[in-house]
């Protein structure tokens, strides 16, 4: 049987999802949450398919539906509303969470992406000036 919260709070203000489990709590930015949501916009339907998400610092939770008895949808307030997040799925996302977000930031970095949304990366080569 896979771990279940027994408690989940959304902090709207601090964009948080608090998850309870009876020997833990973890606190997920919705940021996190929306980069590794478990859908096909974002996973892609196979092995080197997944896409980058940019530009989602600032992604917040609108609502959080009841998926069955094994997970949630989360409506996020850009729009996105789709992928399940399983009860085993929102767990790995927990216990993971640090190794996760390292490897995320690291793919931005290769991509040269932003987590703000309409920013510009500019990387410079060593040795050159940051002239106007």
């Amino acid at each position: 049987m896979p771990p279940i919260p027994t408690n989940i709070k959304l902090h709207k203000k601090s964009k948080v999802l608090d998850l309870e489990y009876a020997n833990a709590v973890h606190q997920l930015s919705c940021e996190y949450l929306r980069v590794y949501s478990p859908s096909a916009e974002v996973r892609g339907h196979g092995k080197g398919q997944e896409v980058l998400q940019t530009g989602k610092k600032e992604v917040g939770i609108e609502n959080i539906e009841a998926s069955g008895n094994y997970g949630l949808k989360l409506c996020f307030d850009d729009g996105h509303d789709t992928g399940i997040y399983t009860w085993n799925y929102l767990h790995e996302l927990c216990i993971n969470q640090e190794s996760y977000w390292d490897d995320y930031l690291q793919r931005m970095h290769r991509a040269g992406a932003s987590r703000v949304k309409h920013a510009n990366v500019v990387q410079l080569m060593p040795g050159t000036k940051n002239t106007p």
